[in-house]
């Protein structure tokens, strides 16, 4: 295998910490979110996640990776086409039940969405260098207890794709990469 050099980025925004890694498939990183979701909201999709600590113990639990969508839902006219054309259909349902964590990662223009929500999906887009929507990650997280921080491990992003089969089988190539 491939000898990669690191480069580790820090940042501080808005009271979340991050620190990505590049350069490496499976890269770690590392992510804290220091104030706990206190207001309520949820995802523009239904079934979607909108906490990455509730996406994490899910996907803890479950042995699945977090798949998550980087949106701008009341704007973004590709974000929307995905929805229409992937995200909704039964056959992207019942393939994400079985496969991944849905974590939506909403960018909006006009919606409003809670400061402790907007902070940890900036950084983390951020974090991800995520430069236009929609952009999907697929990844893994650990958590160290001690100091409430995760590290993450990339397995692959995407975009925009016309059809659930062309996605799904996109994603599952992802997967089939990480193992």
């Amino acid at each position: 295998m491939m000898n990669f050099k690191f480069i580790l980025v820090s940042l501080l925004f808005l009271g979340v910490s991050i620190t990505w890694v590049h350069g490496q498939k499976n890269s770690p990183a590392t992510f804290k979110v220091n104030d706990p979701a206190a207001e309520v909201y949820v995802a523009e999709n239904p079934g979607w996640l909108v906490d990455v600590e509730e996406a994490y113990q899910l996907s803890k639990k479950t042995g699945k990776p977090i798949m998550a969508n980087f949106t701008g839902s009341d704007w973004c006219g590709w974000c929307k086409k995905l929805t229409r054309d992937v995200f909704v259909t039964d056959t992207f349902k019942k393939w994400a039940d079985n496969n991944v964590i849905l974590l939506e990662l909403d960018f909006p223009r006009r919606k409003v969405i809670p400061d402790n929500i907007k902070a940890q999906n900036q950084a983390l887009g951020n974090a991800m260098k995520v430069t236009g929507y929609p952009t999907i990650w697929v990844f893994n997280l650990v958590k160290d207890e001690s100091n409430n921080q995760f590290s993450i491990e990339a397995l692959g992003k995407t975009g925009y794709q016309s059809s659930p089969e062309a996605f799904i089988q996109g994603v599952d190539q992802m997967l089939k990469n990480s193992k």
